[in-house]
């Protein structure tokens, strides 16, 4: 069997890098008076942060993280926030709203990321959304109308001892039975996802799917994604987790646990957390647990991939054949200021 090092990288790109560059799009349905929003997109590790500060700084420009991760407080290592010497002078929001113990929904972070955006619009600056979870750029750029359904705390509980003690194998089984429309729709292997698709099932009656829809913001978008050949990418990407280790990460990892965020939690478990917490318990040695944090990588941004094709409208631009300054005149152009 080849090794996932050596796999060909997915032809997101195809019908869009091509020609991205000898025409600036025009956003479907938006007019001349819609404000400008710029969506900067792409896997873990392709270098979005750093092309993201280059553009808020060209067009007065402003931050708003699409990142699941970066949300919560005292997880910096491990998320790749941007460094204090790169937000300085630049505004970035939805970044630490949240303990690594609180829940943001869905619903709450569209809120929040439209609400960061129309202030960034009101102060004549361009909103820049950086981030590498696909759903959290839907929610904002296709307008997902989210079911508003409150967490019943007594029904999570019981979820969450359900996938503790059987898998989530086993709750996707139960959800493709009662809601085969949803199961269809999402990641058999994302647990968040399928208990919350439980959730609303269980709860209103109604499949999650039929409850949702899209309602497209009153914005001109360009969407913009970041690429590279799959085996330079896991390259960059297992350079940067080596940057992570020498920066502190198992300390940051320590200082979460002994503060008392227990192992469990979705935030605790989520990359770099998790092998680092194996790591600490002596489950492995911090050779083994460094290995786990980059194989595990190298299979999320293949989820990332897939992501990121099913959504439409996406220019593509691999980091190795097409230079910032071009991308920097491609978003000039689609701004009208070739300046």
């Amino acid at each position: 069997m080849p090794s996932a090092m050596n796999e060909p990288m997915d032809d997101i790109t195809a019908g869009s890098e091509a020609n991205a560059l000898d025409a600036v799009p025009a956003q479907p349905g938006a007019g001349v008076a819609d404000p400008p929003l710029v969506a900067l997109v792409g896997p873990t590790g392709v270098g979005k942060t750093a092309l993201s500060i280059r553009l808020c700084r060209r067009f007065a420009g402003e931050v708003v993280s699409a990142d699941s991760r970066q949300i919560y407080r005292g997880m910096t290592i491990g998320t790749a926030k941007a460094s204090a010497a790169e937000q300085a002078g630049i505004p970035h929001h939805l970044l630490d709203v949240r303990a690594p113990d609180e829940v943001l929904t869905l619903a709450e972070y569209q809120r929040m990321a439209y609400d960061a955006i129309d202030a960034i619009l009101a102060r004549g600056r361009l909103p820049v959304l950086v981030g590498g979870t696909a759903l959290y750029v839907r929610a904002v750029v296709e307008g997902l109308r989210i079911p508003e359904v409150p967490p019943d705390p007594a029904l999570r509980a019981q979820l969450e001892s359900d996938l503790a003690r059987d898998g989530v194998t086993v709750l996707f089984q139960r959800l493709a039975v009662l809601d085969p429309l949803t199961a269809q729709q999402i990641d058999a292997r994302n647990p968040r996802r399928v208990l919350r698709a439980l959730e609303i099932f269980l709860a209103t009656g109604q499949p999650k799917a039929v409850l949702e829809g899209a309602a497209p913001p009153p914005y001109r978008i360009l969407l913009i994604g970041l690429t590279q050949e799959r085996t330079q990418l896991y390259a960059r990407i297992d350079a940067r987790i080596d940057a992570m280790l020498a920066g502190g990460l198992v300390a940051e990892t320590q200082r979460l646990l002994a503060a008392g965020y227990s192992p469990r939690l979705p935030a605790m478990t989520s990359l770099g957390y998790r092998e680092m917490t194996a790591y600490l318990r002596e489950e492995c040695d911090l050779a083994e647990a460094a290995q786990r944090m980059k194989h595990e990588t190298h299979r999320f941004v293949r989820h990332q991939s897939t992501s990121f094709r099913k959504m439409d409208g996406i220019h593509w631009f691999d980091i190795d054949k097409t230079s910032p300054e071009a991308i920097e005149a491609f978003v000039a152009g689609w701004l009208g200021n070739d300046a």
